[in-house]
């Protein structure tokens, strides 16, 4: 028999936190936060982690209360804590990773925070981590000497245009170079699922000091209901970019599936945008900075997660789940 599973949930993810536990059919366990005049902070917990296999959720977006910095800061400080408290092993599940963007050298003297943020996880203690979408699987693979798994949301989209698309003609767009793998494996499972061919596409974008350019598309996307694929939405040009030139080249119509909403300022007016005509996210950023949500569909994150940390906990496969 496996120790003990104990999962606690961080103020700033508790809500997602409560939806995982209700799946796993346990109770999250009772920690403390205290915040100090200063601004500094202590968490701890209210219960003996002694032996046990202990997971700790924190998603780390910026907002609505705290900054990336602040969760991660956070979360950390409580992963020491939970380590010297005597806690056999810390997994610690991070719907959304920040700093996880910048993963490579693009100009002289670049920072790889994911490398950092590695290094800042395995310091206080962390035996695994797992992760969603992450924007680099491969990049984030490499950083961490620690087991780190990186889930895809595919699962929950093949899912969702199983019960809503099936009977449609569909193609699968990458809108950047970068998203291709993603958007290959989204396309393979969606053949397995519904046993036809898929279509698929691919957008050009150069980005260079913020800048994003190209304009060429490459696909056979002519009436079918075209599925763009990337991990975030942050302003929601890119998506913007690529649904435009899927409508260009005959797509009749244009679903967006992406994984992570942050949702920054003018993706609400992307979004209205008439080359979109629904947006599908998940849950694991709150859409907190959109006053409207119209054309968007949020799918819960909670049960994959759950199932993920069973499966870890019990030293079952992950590979069904598919994850890089």
């Amino acid at each position: 028999m496996p120790p003990p599973l104990q999962l606690f949930a961080l103020s700033a993810t508790a809500d997602l936190g409560s939806r995982i536990a209700v799946e796993l059919k346990i109770g999250v366990a009772a920690h403390e936060e205290r915040e100090f005049e200063d601004g500094e902070h202590k968490s701890r917990t209210l219960e003996d982690v002694s032996g046990n296999h202990v997971y700790v959720v924190q998603s780390l977006h910026s907002g609505p209360q705290q900054s990336a910095n602040d969760k991660l800061c956070r979360l950390l400080f409580f992963i020491g804590a939970l380590k010297d408290a005597g806690a056999a092993r810390i997994t610690a599940v991070v719907p959304y990773l920040c700093y996880a963007r910048k993963d490579r050298r693009t100009k002289p003297n670049d920072p790889v925070t994911t490398r950092y943020i590695a290094s800042l996880f395995e310091s206080v203690g962390t035996d695994c981590i797992v992760t969603l979408e992450v924007h680099n699987p491969a990049a984030y693979e490499n950083a961490f000497q620690c087991r780190a798994i990186a889930l895809t949301g595919t699962p929950l989209f093949v899912d969702y245009v199983n019960a809503n698309f099936r009977n449609e003609a569909l193609s699968v767009i990458s809108p950047d170079a970068g998203g291709m793998k993603r958007a290959e494996l989204l396309r393979e499972q969606l053949e397995a699922t519904l046993g036809r061919s898929i279509g698929k596409g691919l957008a050009e974008k150069h980005r260079s000091a913020g800048i994003v350019s190209g304009n060429l598309f490459v696909g056979d996307v002519v009436e079918t209901t075209a599925l763009i694929v990337d991990d975030l939405i942050s302003t929601g040009n890119t998506l913007l970019r690529a649904a435009r030139s899927a409508r260009q080249a005959g797509a009749k119509r244009v679903i967006a599936f992406v994984t992570h909403g942050l949702f920054m300022p003018g993706a609400a007016e992307v979004i209205a945008d008439p080359a979109i005509d629904q947006l599908v996210v998940t849950d694991t950023v709150p859409a907190f900075r959109l006053a409207s949500r119209n054309k968007i569909v949020t799918l819960p994150a909670a049960p994959l997660l759950a199932e993920t940390i069973r499966r870890l906990h019990e030293e079952h496969s992950l590979t069904d789940l598919m994850v890089f």
